[in-house]
């Protein structure tokens, strides 16, 4: 730690956070050696690569057993609850360059297998711990790597709305968890960037904003959007990259019988209104939508909404649409 800034340590910070229900969060990038710090000075012989960067072996026994045992330590002495490690570095070209012809890959293995074991004793150690996968934003988002952590930022691109709905177009098809940045005041850039984990970003220094939308907008994203996330996941619209279409998706719980519908209109899209035809719903059934702006609610057949569609209007352009769903009692 810089003991300047703190020189009680993280720990001052941890234990002030917990002693108010909240849970601190560190970042970290093992991996990473810069030249001229401890571990390039005292054990070269740890590290591929000479330069600014270097990438640390951890594939060497010895280096994993100072690895895991040094950020157990800090972990303990600095109350860490959520570790979040990075890795802003290339490794490809350290490990062929370490391998021989006749044996390229090798290093990759020993670096990839000792890489899911740390975390593996990091949390065998820390059974309360959780793992934020970052890598440069979202790089790491391999299948072993998500058994073990998530991304709660899933790309270093954040904030822009049209990409941001992009993400979650295509990344709900594969991952249940992941998250991103949130720093937006109107609702359809706030709703742009909802995920099932949502991390704000607002300088709350500033004493010129009104914070009454983003309540009001957290408020729905927590209580009315952010369950039905786990759902099944249907895009309602065909993938439209730019600011000239609209894009439209549904999470829907079958066993809870609720979902809900995001619905954006672009900048330059020419369309003030959709027929969204509803997936996963029970033909048979009934269900209440409620729009979550205007409160206002009514009642379909789940075949109506599946066969004719649910209508939305956009009263803004760039606009938005929150739509929840709940299937009636018999």
């Amino acid at each position: 730690m810089d003991t300047n800034r703190f020189p009680g340590g993280l720990r001052v910070i941890s234990d002030y956070a917990r002693a108010r229900g909240i849970r601190t969060i560190v970042w970290f990038e093992p991996e990473r050696v810069g030249s001229g710090s401890w571990l390039a000075t005292a054990h070269r012989d740890w590290l591929y690569g000479s330069g600014v960067d270097g990438l640390l072996n951890i594939g060497k026994p010895e280096t994993w057993t100072w690895l895991v045992n040094h950020f157990d330590s800090l972990i303990v002495s600095e109350g860490v609850d959520l570790y979040r490690q990075d890795f802003n570095i290339d490794p490809l070209v350290f490990w062929r360059a370490n391998d021989t012809p006749d044996r390229q890959g090798i290093s990759e293995i020993r670096h990839v297998t000792a890489y899911l074991a740390y975390w593996d004793e990091l949390r065998r150690r820390h059974p309360e711990l959780l793992i934020d996968s970052c890598a440069s934003g979202g790089r790491r988002n391999d299948l072993e790597t998500l058994r073990r952590g998530v991304p709660l930022l899933r790309s270093d691109w954040i904030i822009e709305p049209v990409s941001q709905q992009n993400h979650t177009y295509g990344i709900a098809f594969w991952i249940p968890f992941y998250g991103t940045g949130i720093n937006q005041f109107d609702a359809y850039g706030f709703r742009s960037c909802m995920c099932p984990h949502v991390t704000f970003v607002y300088d709350m220094r500033r004493t010129d904003q009104d914070y009454a939308p983003v309540v009001r907008l957290f408020r729905q994203w927590r209580e009315e959007i952010a369950p039905n996330f786990w759902g099944d996941y249907y895009p309602l619209t065909p993938f439209g990259p730019d600011s000239t279409a609209c894009m439209a998706f549904q999470f829907d719980r079958p066993e809870e019988g609720s979902g809900i519908v995001l619905a954006f209109r672009r900048a330059y899209s020419p369309d003030e209104r959709l027929a969204l035809r509803l997936r996963g719903l029970e033909p048979g059934a009934r269900y209440t939508v409620r729009d979550l702006d205007t409160e206002s609610a009514e009642t379909f057949t789940g075949r109506s909404l599946m066969d004719t569609g649910l209508a939305v209007v956009f009263r803004e352009r760039p606009g938005s649409a929150a739509l929840t769903y709940r299937k009636e009692k018999p």
